[in-house]
């Protein structure tokens, strides 16, 4: 059965690794038609991905009809996926996320601590609006989550829009579990990790080998000093007594936990010599887009990893073909708990591993949290929902409570002057806002 796919910001700079990831599955993921859709704001970007893409459906001789339009309404008919990539405010947004923070003397990070709530802030309700159109226009389609933060804005969607055919991606777990395999030399099919969690806070739990655990391999590989980080985050390595104590694999985004006033002195330097994250990535992304307009470019280049979305595509491509063809593999989603953790409410957004069938995820029980990690991850799963309810109810009192239970941030009297600048600076994205906090 032929397939199609409506890609949500379309004019990102990762699209074309998920138009690769399509063209590579042509034989078990019939793809027929793809339609880019995006903003006015972003018009000139979807053009010119628009015509990479069509290149790179063209060099491969892959029969799909590819078209772009900033009808997003007219775009949803027939789907049968839609995949969101969407960045409200772009990357001027961003740096604002990362630079007001550190100036009041918190970690600016784009999906952590206060930056991070303002992205979601700005996120959520465009995300239900869309789901609300996806539940009235094409039903039957699944709604595929990579807009970060990815575990609040699937939990969000789903408690909150009429559509409930929605599983959240996060390239952390599939890139973890790749860079497991290099470090044990071994192909990636034989590697199998247990990942429980949240979206950016999960831990891998136990890492298998055919069967066999090689857990301990990697902890002391890791302790060795190798690392697993994506381009967008510069790792500083881990303490022995924390990997041989905790007993379990970190993820990159830890060291914002853990490692927080390292991470801090870091940044701070960072933004005084190359400004922030968000500005580094500008300039990436200016290349990238200069390189997008040759005409002789027909396949994604290599300068694309640079933006830290390595293996995107196999993310979310991957689940898209598992569902299609009802594979009944296990991958790693952001989906609905039900159980899945004893610690957390059936309602709460988890990432862990599923069996991955036609009706969605069925996730794999977990039972209890481990004790190192119950409080920190009940405590994080507060200010998640508390992220939500304050994006919902644009209320300053639930987004006070919000950055007041977020662990990169919990400081009464310095939350009031961080909140009013980040409101301010954002004020033209936080419509729900304007009657409580800008009248």
């Amino acid at each position: 059965m032929a397939v199609k796919v409506v890609i949500i910001g379309g004019g990102s700079s990762y699209t074309p690794e998920i138009i690769e990831g399509l063209i590579d599955r042509q034989a078990t993921f019939p793809v027929r038609e793809i339609v880019l859709v995006d903003i006015e704001e972003g018009r000139e970007k979807l053009e010119i991905v628009g015509r990479l893409a069509q290149r790179m459906i063209e060099k491969a001789n892959a029969e799909i009809t590819l078209s772009w339009t900033l009808d997003r309404r007219a775009a949803l008919v027939g789907a049968d996926f839609v995949s969101t990539q969407i960045r409200v405010g772009g990357l001027k947004a961003r740096a604002l996320d990362e630079r007001i923070p550190l100036k009041h003397g918190f970690i600016g990070q784009e999906t952590n601590g206060a930056g991070g709530l303002f992205k979601a802030f700005r996120t959520i309700p465009v995300l239900i609006d869309l789901a609300n159109e996806v539940a009235e226009i094409c039903p039957d389609a699944w709604l595929v989550n990579f807009t970060n933060p990815a575990g609040i804005v699937t939990e969000a969607v789903l408690k909150h829009s009429s559509h409930k055919k929605v599983i959240g991606v996060c390239n952390i777990p599939f890139n973890m579990r790749n860079s497991v395999a290099e470090i044990l030399e071994t192909p990636v099919e034989r590697v199998a990790i247990e990942f429980i969690g949240l979206n950016h806070f999960v831990f891998g739990r136990h890492v298998w080998v055919d069967g066999v655990d090689r857990t301990s391999d990697v902890l002391a590989s890791l302790n060795a000093g190798n690392d697993y980080s994506p381009a967008n985050i510069v790792g500083l390595g881990w303490s022995e007594s924390f990997l041989s104590s905790l007993g379990m694999l970190p993820n990159p985004y830890h060291q914002y936990y853990f490692q927080t006033k390292d991470v801090l002195k870091k940044d701070l330097e960072a933004y005084e010599q190359n400004g922030t994250r968000a500005e580094v990535v500008q300039q990436v992304e200016a290349q990238l887009f200069e390189k997008y307009k040759d005409v002789d470019l027909a396949v994604k280049p290599e300068e694309l990893e640079k933006r830290g979305g390595a293996y995107y595509s196999d993310a979310a491509c991957n689940l898209m073909d598992s569902i299609h063809n009802d594979r009944g593999d296990i991958q790693t989603v952001n989906t609905l708990n039900n159980g899945t953790i004893r610690d957390l409410p059936d309602d709460a957004v988890i990432e862990v591993n599923a069996v991955i069938t036609k009706s969605g995820p069925r996730p794999i029980s977990i039972g209890a949290l481990p004790l190192p990690i119950r409080g920190l991850i009940t405590n994080l799963k507060t200010f998640e929902q508390l992220a939500i309810q304050a994006a919902v109810s644009g209320t300053y009192e639930d987004a006070y409570l919000a950055c007041l239970m977020n662990p990169l941030i919990q400081d009464e009297k310095r939350i009031d002057p961080l909140l009013k600048e980040l409101f301010t600076a954002h004020e033209a994205y936080l419509p729900q806002f304007k009657k409580e906090v800008y009248s």
